[in-house]
């Protein structure tokens, strides 16, 4: 088998919270983190709003801002990374950071390496459970007193809270359909275009 046969099962929990809020996917082993960056949002429920970096060993990766070089803190391309490589060092699990404002930080596990299967379009979700936070929450503690608002309807913030979110917000349940749809979108992008003929 060689490393572009190789399915690597993911596990993305966001830290610090419990109940825990996680998924699970099936990644090849050539996806860049640029593309699992574009995973875990899709798997997770967020919207890509915000900046994002991973932290693998002792390097972090992101998009650099031209602008804003520090030379103190090196972020490297996260399109230059393949999760393949990131198993060839060792390395079992890391960090995937969102929104630096609210900074939910995620840690991503690998769990096992399988081999491909033909009858799978990777990526492919597993399962997980729980829905994620809102965009702009807050972090933790907005997180916590936006769940207090929409699960009192005496709350005085209830109706504001909800509103917000398109009027319902069920932390148990996340959006499998738009999840499936998502990953979808990002195999198709995956897949060669078709090679023309002369004649074509």
């Amino acid at each position: 088998m060689t490393d572009s046969d190789q399915i690597l099962q993911i596990r993305i929990s966001l830290m610090d919270i419990e109940p825990s809020i996680w998924r699970r996917v099936l990644v090849p082993g050539d996806m860049t983190l640029a593309r699992l960056h574009d995973v875990i949002q899709v798997a997770m429920g967020w919207y890509d709003y915000h900046l994002h970096e991973f932290q693998v060993g002792d390097r972090c990766y992101g998009v650099p801002d031209l602008d804003f070089l520090d030379p103190d803190f090196k972020i490297y391309r996260d399109s230059s990374l393949k999760l393949e490589a990131i198993v060839r060092r060792g390395i079992g699990r890391f960090t995937y950071t969102y929104d630096f404002g609210d900074n939910w930080k995620h840690e991503v596990v690998i769990e096992q390496l399988l081999p491909g299967a033909a009858n799978i379009v990777y990526p492919a979700f597993v399962g997980g459970e729980r829905r994620c936070p809102p965009e702009d929450a807050g972090g933790f503690p907005g997180y916590f007193r936006f769940l207090e608002a929409v699960m009192d309807p005496a709350h005085e913030e209830h109706k504001r809270m909800l509103e917000g979110v398109g009027g319902s917000y069920a932390p148990e349940e996340f959006d499998v359909d738009r999840i499936l749809l998502g990953m979808e979108n990002i195999a198709r992008r995956r897949r060669p275009e078709p090679r023309k003929t002369r004649s074509q």
